[in-house]
């Protein structure tokens, strides 16, 4: 969900099965899944010239490149700022929902202990 994620936010949008070939590419355990170190082994075979031109992959590794030769040093900085500062604003976003799940689990439990005060309550009455 996360590559879809940012497939999208890169302008880059993928289907399922285009995902699931782009994390095959560089899958190295073969888990289905990609590490820190897959993800990084993406730019590695970009740099190599090992990713298919057509490939996911080598959409997300061009979109997320930089020619300092051409942008100079300041407008590299420049440019993966942008991308620390987006990623801590997905992050901040993500946070909030986070606190608003644990809220709601909260509110959820509170109210499970009230019915179970109330039907304690209840039985007394009864007897």
């Amino acid at each position: 969900m996360e590559l879809k994620l940012m497939m999208e936010k890169l302008g880059a949008p993928q289907t399922h099965l285009g995902l699931k070939n782009m994390i095959k590419e560089v899958d190295e355990d073969l888990d289905s899944k990609l590490s820190f170190r897959e993800f990084l082994l993406i730019f590695r075979k970009a740099a190599a010239g090992e990713l298919q031109e057509d490939s996911g992959l080598h959409a997300l590794a061009r979109l997320s490149e930089i020619d300092v030769s051409t942008e100079g040093v300041k407008g590299a900085k420049n440019f993966f700022e942008a991308k620390v500062q987006a990623i801590n604003e997905a992050s901040r976003f993500e946070e909030e929902i986070k606190a608003e799940q644990e809220e709601k689990k909260k509110q959820a439990e509170e109210l499970r202990q009230r019915k179970a005060a109330f039907k304690e309550l209840q039985s007394t009455f009864k007897q």
